[in-house]
């Protein structure tokens, strides 16, 4: 919404036609119409409230905060971005072409640091709500801390330090091992066996912080066991891999993987960072679609509760990104089957076993959820004529907790009695739905029924036996 009404207003501007005369340089540089009509409009929007007046310069030499935003652009880099992006050509002796650059690379920097260098909301209205602060570039021309200025432009959220910290790790570790790889075998090699990259293998791994800088290393160089085995599970673990231990295919795949390709990983994550909305009306539940894992966090973005959670499968039934606001908790919900797992997966069952619901704990409706038990027909369950849906109970495929907020996918967070999804390390199980590990304690921290939950959600109702829209 917000980047919606900036466009917009940016668009507006343009049609203004320019002064006739141009007083100064730096006027007539704006009017060459060497400038796309996006950037001219926001730069005149920004020197014309001064008559043209240079913004970095002062008696000749570039202000403070000019050398400041300057260093500012040039640590790019460090945020994910590209400093070259970002780079003036000219330099400051050339007064207004100077300052002209610096303010259109402050511009993009600014832009790009914000919402991202691709805004997926410019591509599709509406798919995260407004949330980031309005900054606007007059407040670093007179600014005592340039830097300090810009920290509130960034995404607030703990994850998205502790990605620009692994960032630099990463730059520096690439840096290092520059086309440094390990030894693969053919077969795996289990715990307490020889592999003769065992010592490269700890250097990687305390370079990459799964094995501890005291870790204490095996007397024999070449032997895999104690706590370079607990390195590699962490990270099996951090990779999506089983956490076994054992060096096999996948592993060796993952820890060859260049370090360059992890930064650009490192990098991206931040872009997407920079997707998510940076305010809330009330705290938020994130969930990480790819980590598997789900955070409840405070008005300050600290993280209060977190868990496993099982996605959509990879193939086929995507769990979507999308923001929704959630608006009910059901204790001991209905499942409505949806029609196309109807169609597909019960139809079939019913078919071979007739009995195959009444085992399942299902029940025949109508719309009007009245139960129906005579003249059940498979057409009828195909058509949608009927729909089928789960009693609520310790074996519905919800669990015992949903939580509603609508969208337009369908797709709703819930519980589930499939507890042993949660011990596998890739957890890409369901239809696009996402199931908690922990649903009773994500309602107490909702509704606030036990002291675990502390955050007033006066706009999330708490209810029991109702049915639930499908997942």
């Amino acid at each position: 919404m917000y980047r919606i009404l900036i466009f917009a207003l940016m668009v507006s501007a343009a049609h203004t036609p320019l002064r006739a005369e141009c007083a100064s340089a730096l006027c007539t540089l704006v009017a060459a119409g060497n400038l796309s009509a996006d950037h001219r409009a926001k730069i005149r929007q920004f020197y014309e409230p001064t008559n043209y007046r240079l913004a970095w310069i002062r008696g000749g030499t570039a202000t403070t905060q000019a050398r400041e935003l300057i260093e500012v652009l040039r640590d790019a880099d460090a945020k994910g971005l590209n400093a070259e992006d970002y780079e003036p050509r000219h330099a400051e002796s050339d007064g207004a072409e100077f300052d002209l650059e610096l303010t259109l690379a402050a511009m993009r920097y600014i832009s790009d640091l914000q919402f991202g260098r691709a805004n997926p909301a410019l591509y599709k209205a509406g798919l995260f709500p407004a949330g980031y602060k309005s900054f606007r570039l007059r407040e670093l021309v007179d600014t005592a801390d340039v830097k300090a200025a810009l920290k509130g432009i960034e995404p607030p959220y703990e994850g998205y330090r502790r990605t620009q910290q692994a960032l630099l790790r990463y730059i520096a570790i690439a840096r290092e091992r520059r086309g440094t790889t390990l030894p693969v075998t053919r077969k795996p090699v289990d715990p307490g066996r020889s592999y003769e990259g065992a010592t490269q293998l700890g250097e990687l791994l305390r370079q990459v912080g799964d094995l501890p800088a005291d870790a204490a290393m095996p007397g024999d160089s070449k032997l895999y066991q104690g706590a370079l085995v607990d390195a590699v599970k962490r990270f099996q673990l951090r990779h999506g891999l089983e956490a076994d231990g054992r060096l096999g295919k996948a592993t060796f795949e993952q820890l060859n993987t260049p370090l360059s390709h992890r930064v650009e990983q490192l990098r991206l994550t931040l872009e997407r960072w920079r997707w998510v909305p940076h305010s809330f009306p009330r705290p938020p539940i994130v969930v990480n679609i790819p980590e598997f894992v789900l955070r409840a966090v405070s008005d300050s973005y600290q993280t209060e509760l977190s868990m496993k959670v099982v996605v959509g499968k990879a193939y086929g039934h995507q769990t979507p990104v999308f923001a929704a606001q959630m608006n009910e908790v059901v204790f001991r919900p209905y499942w409505n089957v949806p029609l196309s797992i109807q169609r597909a997966e019960l139809v079939p069952k019913l078919e071979r076993d007739p009995g195959y619901l009444t085992k399942n704990h299902f029940e025949v409706v109508t719309p009007q959820d009245r139960v129906v038990t005579d003249g059940v027909t498979h057409e009828s369950l195909r058509s949608g004529k009927l729909r089928i849906r789960q009693v609520p109970g310790p074996e519905n495929a919800l669990g015992l907790v949903a939580f509603r907020f609508p969208n337009e996918y369908d797709v709703y967070l819930h519980g589930t009695p499939a507890m042993e999804l949660f011990l596998k390390s890739r957890r890409d199980f369901s239809h696009g739905c996402i199931r908690a590990e922990k649903p009773r304690e994500l309602a107490e921290w909702l509704c606030e029924i036990s002291p675990v939950g502390r955050r007033s959600v006066s706009r999330t109702r708490c209810r029991g036996q109702k049915p639930s829209p499908s997942s």
